[in-house]
């Protein structure tokens, strides 16, 4: 398959996923998208496994019914995809700015990395260099 298809129905294939996600909740959706193998990776994760990563998700839906995601950016480039969003939780909850990395491989996401930070949060988070000693 040539590069310009691969990266157009890999695109595809990230954005169904999280599509049906986001409208229905249907984490059985999303993982039908899943290798067998996939491995989630994040600084902080206590998920690294389909399995781990999957209850993760379902656990974090519960209480976010309502969250309003708006989709920035898609970019991608062979078997990787970039998401970048902007989440909205219901009620007064935060706003967070989300990047996702997808890798795929034979058709489903084999591993994904993802950074999420408060949007209120950002602006001191553009000095994490500066040392209280400066």
């Amino acid at each position: 398959m040539p590069a310009k298809d691969m990266t157009t129905d890999n695109k595809s294939i990230v954005r169904q996923a999280l599509a049906a996600l986001v409208a229905t909740g249907d984490v059985d959706a999303l993982a039908r998208s899943l290798s067998d193998d996939f491995v989630h990776h994040r600084p902080d994760a206590t998920s690294r496994t389909k399995a781990e990563w999957l209850a993760a998700v379902r656990t974090a839906l519960v209480p976010l019914t309502g969250m309003r995601v708006e989709i920035r950016h898609v970019l991608a480039d062979g078997d990787h995809v970039v998401l970048h969003s902007r989440r909205r939780l219901p009620g007064a909850g935060p706003e967070i700015a989300v990047v996702d990395i997808w890798r795929l491989a034979d058709g489903l996401i084999a591993e994904a990395w993802e950074i999420i930070e408060p949007v209120a949060e950002a602006t001191g988070h553009l000095t994490w260099w500066e040392t209280a000693d400066r």
